[in-house]
């Protein structure tokens, strides 16, 4: 097995910045789908960070960047700056997901303020 999601993904996809390493290990697609779906937030935002650090670059698929932003907000719901990096990937990728993106601005606006809100 690939030592991390960011490998795994990078030996499968391939890296625009880095080349691939050689591998000898399978790289059927849904063994990388099964790593990503049980990966740890910090796992998959590192992979996304190293494999396309500006969003619209990189070679992730379009669905494999909805799919791990979708777990990692599943796992982190409450953080305005993912939710803002997962609607601007949207945008980015849509037209078909505007209607997302723009709920996810409107949740990471609400946590925002909310969280500026003097306490009484």
């Amino acid at each position: 097995m690939h030592s991390t999601l960011t490998g795994h993904a990078r030996c499968l996809y391939g890296d625009e910045y880095s080349p691939a390493p050689e591998c000898d290990r399978d790289h059927r697609e849904f063994l990388f789908v099964e790593r990503l779906t049980f990966a740890g937030a910090d796992e998959i935002h590192a992979m996304l960070r190293e494999l396309c650090p500006h969003v619209v670059d990189g070679r992730l698929p379009v669905w494999v960047r909805n799919l791990a932003y979708r777990l990692l907000l599943l796992q982190r719901p409450d953080e305005p700056a993912l939710l803002r990096e997962a609607a601007e990937n949207l945008w980015l990728h849509g037209p078909d997901w505007d209607d997302i993106a723009a709920d996810l601005t409107v949740r990471a606006d609400a946590l925002e303020a909310e969280r500026s809100r003097p306490e009484p």
